[in-house]
């Protein structure tokens, strides 16, 4: 009897839940450090009120120092590098289920996925990507932001999401590796520019009304776009529209950590916290484990290897990597194309770093007693001036 009773127990709970937040299932538990913002930390906590008292699908979770809020802190610190380390932990653990944060080191092979409206028609479209990369190679990253976008798309809840390739650097020659993988099996949704000459190569008014579901371009130019969307209404120091930079995807990676930027105010804020728990509803990390199979399948790692073989990428010397030990000093300013070579030139000196990319840009790791020798090896070697 007892155990029928504790069944019927949560099949009322579950009904409660759901006439609660019209949404099945537990609430999604989305944790974000409140520390590093320009607009100070309780700009961020008010984002996360917002997103509170919004959406009642949404446990929300404070990670940073101890203010006065209703909201549950659930680490305490006042040092950032801290916080991140807590909020690993706690997505490592099962603890939390996402979590939104600014400033963060994401290994390559990982790149946010943005999600932003239009000025003028209000539609949703998603920018694949805006920080981090997908790789040190222009066309193969973005030939793997095309996956990124996808797989986010599908999060979503949008089943076959239109694709279109914003024309800059690389985009014909991403547009000829799609189109030889869609040969080989894999299925692509092409968007039509909304210009005369059509195709799926997208302009500056397929942006603005939104033509495609998914907009591909490289990482950098992604960032610039997601910051003037956000930020359009208000002169660039307060970004108050959208939904940040969005989820971290990468093939291996586990985590479901969505980026914004320190200059996001609360509203943007608000929204990550929703994308994050989107993400995570929708199993973002299962779903790039889907895409990635299905477009191995096809002939992925094949026609990459094409595209970085055609630009010499397969002739540089390789290097042993010195045995590993923790990094946690970083070194910025050196460009994302030569990014590999710099970590090896120290590899070369019996120096361990590894390659990172933050919101800033391309950063090399290196432990914090190697900081003034590796910077004097990088000067040699011409990667920072």
């Amino acid at each position: 009897m007892a155990g029928i009773n504790e069944r019927l127990a949560g099949i009322f709970n579950q009904i409660a839940n759901v006439i609660e937040t019209g949404q099945y299932g537990e609430k999604i538990k989305v944790g974000i450090t409140t520390l590093g913002s320009e607009h100070g930390v309780f700009e961020v906590i008010r984002g996360a009120e917002i997103a509170a008292k919004r959406n009642k699908d949404i446990e929300v979770f404070l990670i940073g120092p101890q203010v006065k809020t209703e909201l549950p802190i659930i680490c305490k610190t006042d040092c950032e590098k801290t916080a991140h380390e807590h909020m690993e932990d706690l997505l490592e653990n099962g603890v939390l289920d996402a979590c939104v944060t600014m400033h963060y080191n994401f290994p390559i092979g990982v790149s946010t996925v943005g999600r932003v409206l239009t000025p003028g028609l209000g539609r949703e479209l998603i920018i694949a990507t805006t920080t981090g990369t997908s790789g040190t190679h222009r066309v193969s990253s973005m030939l793997r932001n095309v996956l990124h976008g996808v797989v986010t798309a599908r999060t979503l809840g949008i089943k076959t999401p239109t694709v279109g390739i914003l024309n800059v650097d690389g985009a014909r020659q991403v547009e000829k590796a799609l189109k030889e993988l869609v040969e080989r099996g894999y299925g692509i949704n092409f968007a039509e520019s909304v210009r005369a000459d059509g195709g799926c190569l997208m302009r500056g008014n397929d942006l603005l009304q939104a033509t495609a579901d998914v907009i591909v371009t490289d990482t950098l130019t992604g960032n610039l776009l997601i910051k003037i969307f956000s930020s359009f209404t208000t002169g660039g120091s307060y970004e108050g529209l959208g939904y940040g930079y969005g989820p971290g995807v990468g093939e291996n990676y586990d985590k479901i950590i969505n980026i914004i930027s320190r200059a996001s105010g609360a509203p943007v804020i608000a929204g990550a916290i929703r994308y994050a728990a989107d993400a995570a509803r929708g199993k973002l990390i299962d779903v790039t484990k889907e895409e990635y199979q299905t477009a191995k399948r096809a002939g992925l790692d094949e026609v990459i290897a094409s595209l970085e073989e055609i630009s010499g990428e397969d002739t540089k010397d390789k290097v042993t990597a010195p045995s590993a030990k923790p990094v946690t000093e970083e070194i910025v300013g050196i460009d994302i194309l030569v990014l590999e070579d710099a970590v090896q030139s120290l590899w070369r000196n019996n120096i361990y770093a590894e390659s990172g990319m933050g919101c800033a840009g391309p950063v090399v790791l290196i432990s914090p007693e190697d900081g003034q020798a590796a910077l004097k090896i990088l000067e040699t070697n011409g990667f920072i001036a």
